[in-house]
């Protein structure tokens, strides 16, 4: 149980065999119940569970790796922090899946900022566990790939970003669509009026997206 990260869940409105499962990554210094605000929003056939990153920041903030700045303020990820925190996310999974005798086949990760980026990089490094990525507000960081992939990937994936994001560039945000394509694996991309954070149009536009896999 020491790598079962901890969370919060709302479960279906009515009990269902099966139910399929949200799981939502929040972003740097934040925390599990940030991206939770919106979960009655969401279909009421959902078991939705809000993981909280294992780094502490203070001030009830959380990071699943470091952001670190150089002598000339440019920032490097902590990756082998980020690595851990993927094994850490995908064991948590596990435990969900069977706690909750979820649907296998039908498992959603949505992440905002830091958590889209580990939610690109889960969807490789461990295919098909789960089914489908929406990817708020981050990018896709090629060197949390894997150096190939022996085993066919079916997830598909929904991508939005904020045309004035001060944290993450749009344009980084832009090259994911492109190399999923390059993959042949089905994406959805769609910009935003906004800065680093998510408009109500791109609330429904992903809880659409949802519905239509449900």
């Amino acid at each position: 149980m020491s790598d079962i990260l901890t969370f919060v869940e709302r479960l279906p409105k009515q009990a269902i065999k099966n139910p399929p499962l949200l799981i939502l990554l929040h972003g740097y210094g934040s925390n599990e119940l940030d991206l939770f605000s919106f979960a009655n929003e969401l279909p009421d056939t959902l078991v939705i569970v809000s993981l909280r990153a294992p780094y502490e920041m203070g001030y009830g903030g959380y990071a699943w790796y470091d952001i670190n700045l150089d002598s000339e303020n440019n920032k490097f990820s902590d990756l082998d922090q980020a690595r851990k925190s993927l094994q850490k996310i995908t064991e948590t999974i596990d435990y969900i899946k069977t706690k909750y005798t979820t649907n296998p086949d039908n498992t959603f990760l949505l992440g905002f900022s830091q958590g889209a980026i580990l939610s690109y990089a889960l969807s490789f490094n461990f295919p098909n566990k789960i089914q489908h990525v929406i990817a708020l507000s981050g990018y896709l960081n090629t060197e949390l790939m894997p150096e190939e992939n022996t085993q066919k990937i079916n997830t598909d994936y929904y991508i939005s970003h904020g045309t004035v994001d001060q944290v993450i560039p749009v344009d980084w945000a832009r090259k994911a669509s492109p190399f999923l394509d390059s993959k042949e694996l089905k994406n959805e991309y769609s910009e935003y009026p906004v800065g680093h954070g998510v408009a109500p149009q791109n609330f429904f536009s992903f809880k659409k997206w949802i519905e239509n896999r449900l």
